[in-house]
């Protein structure tokens, strides 16, 4: 049976008719999930019953190179094992629920700003793919915002101010809004990227504002104004007729376009609860030459 989506929202995400990922290697069903990727942007798929390994494989079949590593790593190294797969959870090393004053809680809790993954650093992040292992009892969703649709209504005239602008896209900003600081050394590791403000999706050829709460600044503008840009058009695609909520179920895999979405965490009850989800990211880089089945 052919792979369907059922649309989530007004603007994007689509829900996938029942599939087993880590059972599909056919080069149909991949392009299938591609191009449900350039109409939604962002993804959902149910009952998934994925290890890390087949996590991992599934990414690369999907979407070629995967990140290893990003902001955390500064710091930290992944309890995980493996740089490529992320641990999106309140878990320390020894698998216990992390203290209130645990900076490496400090620096998770900037997951509940707006961001896409990995703009901080050069390529940055395309696919994301987030597997749901433990779910609170609780409410602890995720939030996805289409920059797609925010661009869309966007006036002609700021279009056309925003043409040809670059933003520097920084880690040690963001977390630096939420009163974490990185150690000199550590800010050697995390000194940014930039990326054009607005772009052009491959294969969709839509347009679509490229922004996070990473975004430190427009290069070549006075930072004041800059930033009051920025916050603009920050207040502009989070308005709730472009947010999707996601209500997380154990066996979720949610994938998103960091391309062209924000997405940010919704805060529970972190120090009682246990949460911990999966994230596999693929780079952002020239579009790879998906191998066939078998191949």
């Amino acid at each position: 049976m052919a792979l369907t989506f059922r649309k989530l929202h007004r603007h994007f995400v689509g829900e996938s008719s029942p599939i087993e990922l880590r059972s599909v290697f056919d080069s149909d069903t991949l392009a299938a999930i591609r191009a449900g990727m350039d109409e939604y942007a962002v993804l959902v798929f149910r009952d998934q019953g994925f290890s890390d390994a087949e996590q991992l494989a599934f990414g690369e079949r999907l979407d070629g190179r995967l990140h290893q590593g990003t902001g955390s790593r500064a710091f930290t190294k992944s309890r995980l094992g493996n740089e490529a797969i992320s641990d999106i959870s309140n878990l320390d090393p020894d698998g216990e629920i992390m203290q209130a004053d645990d900076r490496r809680r400090h620096y998770t809790l900037g997951n509940r700003l707006w961001h896409t993954d990995a703009s901080f650093v050069d390529p940055p992040g395309r696919y994301s793919m987030l597997h749901a292992r433990v779910v609170p009892p609780v409410p602890a969703d995720t939030e996805y915002a289409d920059l797609r649709a925010a661009y869309d209504t966007l006036p002609a005239e700021t279009k056309a101010e925003l043409e040809g602008l670059r933003a520097h896209h920084s880690v040690a900003y963001s977390r630096h809004l939420l009163g974490f600081e990185f150690s000199p050394e550590e800010q050697e590791k995390v000194k940014g990227a930039v990326h054009p403000l607005v772009r052009t999706i491959p294969r969709s050829h839509r347009r679509s504002l490229y922004l996070a709460s990473h975004a430190s600044r427009i290069v070549d503008w006075p930072i004041p104004e800059g930033r009051l840009l920025l916050r603009d058009l920050m207040e502009h695609a989070t308005q709730p007729e472009f947010v999707y909520r996601h209500a997380w179920r154990v066996g979720d895999l949610v994938i998103w376009d960091n391309r062209c979405t924000m997405h940010r965490a919704r805060p529970f009850d972190d120090t009682k609860y246990r949460r911990e989800l999966r994230r596999v990211t693929t780079l952002d880089i020239a579009e790879p030459a998906l191998a066939a089945a078998g191949s």
